[in-house]
């Protein structure tokens, strides 16, 4: 049976039954509210994320107005490497840009161990402030960048669709990269341990584009870095999500980095994505962003398609296959979490093994 005293998000998280499946989306922290846009400014969203009583109240809209069961830090996975000084701005419009790109051995020295109470203070005093006014219902995730996700920013310079330059380092140059990642590991690490101890209740991973990689190069190249992270969160007690886009032929070996949920895109039915990883991790995914600009009766049905896909087992999170698109329709998401929330419990089919 559900435990009224746990939140149906961390229940979820740990493939326990909830009395209905909890909701949250991938960058529903901005971007299409209304209410962002008033407050935000202008401005580099890394100069916003410094001031906590905006970066809070921006954290705080969409659990208002949507009713979702966990919150996400407002914040940008390359926050670590910025408060470092490697370089890096987000360009609107572009995303990322690192203004000298790592290229060659002497960068590594860039890349100097984070200091999460000299180097991100702003980042623990609105993890601080949020779990002082988030309903005790709703968690908080913080969240990091995946070592290759976050080295193909450093490497490429700006966002990519090829990956060239990374791909050329990787397998070019893999001692220099696997280097490369183990410095981005460190951070990364550092920064979600501070989020944790100063209250988020979960974390996410974000490998965004470990989807470009095979998996005999992710298994080389990328995995023992992101294990790196999560055993260094174990101890913590809290649990952990890993998402990337496009993984499908990636989900086995992204479990294996030591996960409590995997994130799966849209491009894979959610029930063929539960037959490949089997009962050892929970799901978390996977509406297609772009079917919130359907008429909602279609949109209706697509959420339905997903939590039918589930078939009732335990250890499911609705969300996004990925984050939320500026242009979507906030009420459109509104009527997304009261059809989910709706919906009835995930506690049926594989409760024994959740408790195994």
């Amino acid at each position: 049976m559900p435990d009224p005293a746990v939140p149906p998000f961390l229940a979820a998280c740990r493939r326990q039954p909830t009395a209905r499946t909890p909701v949250w989306f991938m960058r529903q922290a901005g971007r299409s509210l209304p209410e962002y846009r008033a407050i935000r400014g202008d401005g580099s969203i890394l100069d916003a994320i410094k001031v906590p009583d905006l970066s809070t109240e921006i954290t705080l809209q969409p659990v208002r107005r949507y009713g979702v069961d966990a919150a996400i830090l407002y914040s940008d996975i390359v926050v670590p490497v910025h408060a470092i000084g490697f370089g890096v701005d987000i360009a609107p419009g572009v995303g990322p840009v690192v203004e000298a790109p790592f290229e060659r051995e002497a960068d590594l020295a860039r890349l100097r161990p984070l200091e999460p109470e000299e180097d991100t203070p702003w980042v623990l005093e609105t993890v601080r402030q949020l779990v002082d006014e988030l309903p005790a219902a709703v968690p908080l995730i913080g969240f990091a960048g995946a070592p290759f996700t976050v080295a193909s920013y450093l490497i490429e310079g700006r966002p990519s669709r090829t990956y060239e330059k990374t791909k050329a380092m990787m397998l070019g140059e893999p001692a220099l990269f696997s280097r490369l990642l183990d410095a981005i590991a460190t951070l990364s690490l550092a920064s979600l341990r501070s989020q944790v101890e100063a209250g988020a209740q979960a974390f996410q991973l974000f490998d965004s584009w470990a989807g470009a990689l095979s998996v005999s190069d992710y298994r080389t190249h990328v995995l023992p870095a992101s294990q790196r992270i999560f055993a260094g969160m174990a101890d913590l007690g809290v649990p952990g999500i890993h998402f990337g886009v496009a993984t499908g032929e990636l989900l086995t070996s992204m479990a294996d980095a030591g996960p409590d949920v995997v994130g799966v895109d849209w491009r894979v039915p959610l029930d063929a994505a539960r037959s490949r990883l089997g009962d050892r991790v929970a799901v978390q995914g996977n509406l297609d962003p772009e079917a919130a600009f359907a008429p909602w009766p279609v949109l209706e049905a697509k959420v339905h398609e997903v939590l039918d896909a589930n078939q009732g087992r335990p250890g499911h999170v609705f969300n996004l296959g990925h984050g939320v698109l500026p242009g979507t329709d906030p009420d459109q998401l509104t009527r997304v979490v009261e059809t989910v929330q709706a919906a009835g419990p995930c506690a049926a089919a594989g409760a024994a093994a959740a408790s195994g």
